[in-house]
């Protein structure tokens, strides 16, 4: 099988690293985007199974979890599971591309481990607490109490920033995509020892 390379993207929530990753797929034929399981409901009509996600039951989850079938799965919010399947890499490698990977942060933690030197794993970050709470009540999705709960997590996962490869600090867009852009383009053509070296 074609060993590829993984480009995992993690955030707090509302961070901007979807609109990253999205810019990274639209401008890099090379990358496959690694679509992860959930047993979330769809949210409007937007989202479609096998493009956005792989909606599961919970049951067929926990299946797959007997199964192995996972690279990593957590419950993020009770009876909320989301999860890497294997063969969702193996479908990218497969087809000569990278697999690129828009996850939470402890998500990111268990890639990063499973890769081990075959990846590079970016923490994207806001300036502030503050931009983050903006952001969040900008996208006018969330109630106050699921706002706090995000907020809370968004907290805890900033703790485990120095675990990643490198931080990029997302303050203005732009910038931010030639970045993200440089880290690939580095990551792919010299390997992690020269991004971690050269920094952002």
């Amino acid at each position: 099988m074609h060993q590829g390379r993984a480009i995992i993207f993690s955030a707090p929530s509302g961070s901007g690293k979807t609109t990253i990753v999205k810019h990274l797929l639209a401008t890099n034929p090379k990358l496959g985007f690694s679509i992860s399981a959930c047993t979330r409901d769809k949210r409007g009509r937007n989202e479609q199974n096998g493009k956005d996600y792989y909606f599961l039951t919970p049951e067929e989850f926990k299946q797959k979890i007997d199964q192995d079938a996972f690279v990593e799965w957590e419950e993020v919010y009770p009876g909320n599971f989301y999860g890497t399947l294997k063969e969702e890499i193996e479908r990218i490698w497969a087809g000569g591309r990278h697999v690129l990977f828009d996850v939470d942060v402890k998500g990111g933690l268990h890639l990063k481990e499973y890769f081990g030197d075959k990846a590079l794993a970016v923490f994207v970050k806001v300036p502030s607490l503050e931009v983050l709470t903006q952001r969040l009540r900008d996208r006018k999705t969330e109630t106050e109490n699921a706002l706090s709960q995000r907020l809370f997590k968004a907290q805890f996962e900033m703790k485990f920033e120095d675990r990643f490869d490198i931080t990029l600090v997302n303050e203005d867009l732009e910038t931010s995509l030639q970045k993200a852009q440089q880290l690939v383009d580095d990551f792919l053509q010299k390997g992690i020892e020269a991004v971690k070296a050269k920094g952002v």
